[in-house]
This record gives C-alpha cells, structure tokens and sequence, in this order.
C-alpha cells in the first residue's frame, strides 16, 4: 500500500511540473515584442519607412550611401560598429550632420554566444556609446546584436546602458551582406514593403557591394509610391498614433 502511495504521489509530482514547464511563456519574439523589450518592426496606416545600414563607417561605400540619401531626401539609421566609428570620424559627424541617426552596434561585432560575459557584453555596448558619444556628443538610445542573436544578458545590459533593442522585419532580411545579386535585394524591398517595415542593409560588405547600386533603384521606386524614409526612433515615436495596418 506505502509503495502505491508513493507512485501515485510521484505521479502527480510529474503532472505539476510538467503543468508548470507547460505554463511557462515561450521566450520567442511575441514574448519580446509583447514586453517592448525587442522591436521588428512599427505597422500602421502611414506610408513611412525605416531604413537601416549595419557594420559601417566605411570610407568606401558609405559616402555613396549617404549621397543617394541626401538626393532622395531620406533618412536612415546607421547602427556602427564602435571600432570602426573611431577610425572614421568624419563620416560618423557627416551622418549626424545630414540628420541620420547614429545606433550602437557593438564595437567589434562578434556574435554574443555562450563564451560571453556579462562583462564582456558590457564592454562591447559601453566602449561603443562613449566612440560616438566623444564624436558626436550624442549618446546613441538604439542597439542591434551583432546577427540578431540575443539572451536576458544582452537585453539587460542594453538596457542598463539606455538602449533599445531593434531588430528588422524578417521580410526585409535584404541579405545584401552575401551579394546575392542587385535585382536579389533590390526585389526583397520592393515586392514586400510594408508600412512600418524596419529595412536592413550595410554600408560594409567584404568584397564589392551591391547595395549602392540596389539603392539607386529602390529609393525612387519608394518615393514614387509615397512612401517617407524615418529613423527608427522617429518610427517608434510615431507608433501610438499609427493604427495597426493589414499585412
């Protein structure tokens, strides 16, 4: 009789845990986006979009970048690389001067893994703030992972710093860093613009980029349609008056 007692007891000690395991919310991107710890992407009614350039300055590609966005009238988000950010200088204060937004991006761009420290982590967001802060006497308040890989760690140090975490919309993933071809990345943005969409591109490739030239085709094809190039802080501080569009 004791042992069948104790089997039952251990079996319903299995139903409660397995009832909690079950109870427990799935970390995934409707967890982050549900808290506002994590943005995609900003649907609404109006015609705006956030375009944004990873892994830069570089001497070579981004002055070309940011000439096509001065003669479109566009504005964009650059999240730089810290390292990169002290060696070229001029182009971090040209792209503050021409009203783009400056983003931290770590300051070496590893992935964050499991051979991360919190320390670590620290450093590669903090040493990035002070680069651009020492620059441009701004302090950035947007951050981006290094591949969008991301845990509680990452999150909390970049809030710690002032920072929220911006991803993209995965149907603006344009891939250009892998020059699958212009018309490749050209055809992602144009065949899949949604209101709100968070755009990701580089203004560094290793290798000859194709995003300049995707760019001269993109951007007057956006304008065309109406559509209005933002910072993605401007998108966000827009979106308690957007009304959720239909996608």
């Amino acid at each position: 009789m004791r042992s069948i007692k104790i089997m039952v007891a251990l079996m319903l000690l299995g139903l409660s845990c397995t009832a909690e395991a079950s109870a427990a919310p799935r970390k995934n991107r409707d967890y982050y986006e549900a808290r506002g710890e994590v943005v995609w992407e900003v649907p609404g009614k109006k015609k705006v979009i956030a375009l944004t350039f990873d892994d830069g300055p570089d001497p070579k590609d981004t002055p070309r970048i940011l000439d096509l966005l001065k003669q479109h009238h566009a504005r964009a988000t650059f999240f730089v690389i810290g390292s990169k950010a002290g060696k070229h200088t001029d182009l971090l204060r040209r792209e503050m001067e021409e009203g783009h937004e400056i983003a931290n991006h770590t300051f070496t761009h590893h992935f964050f893994n499991n051979s991360f420290t919190a320390e670590r982590i620290h450093n590669e967001i903090a040493k990035t703030q002070e680069v651009i802060y020492t620059v441009t006497g701004q302090r950035p308040t947007l951050f981006r992972p290094p591949g969008g890989m991301f845990d509680e760690a990452v999150l909390r140090i970049a809030r710690q710093e002032g920072l929220k975490t911006i991803m993209w919309s995965w149907h603006q993933d344009t891939r250009d860093w892998s020059r699958p071809g212009v018309g490749y990345i050209v055809n992602k943005v144009l065949k899949n613009v949604h209101n709100g969409d968070i755009i990701l591109l580089h203004d560094y490739v290793s290798g000859q980029s194709q995003t300049v030239k995707a760019l001269e085709k993109i951007l007057p094809e956006l304008n065309n349609r109406g559509y209005e190039f933002v910072t993605v802080s401007e998108l966000l501080s827009g979106a308690k008056n957007m009304v959720p569009s239909m996608k």
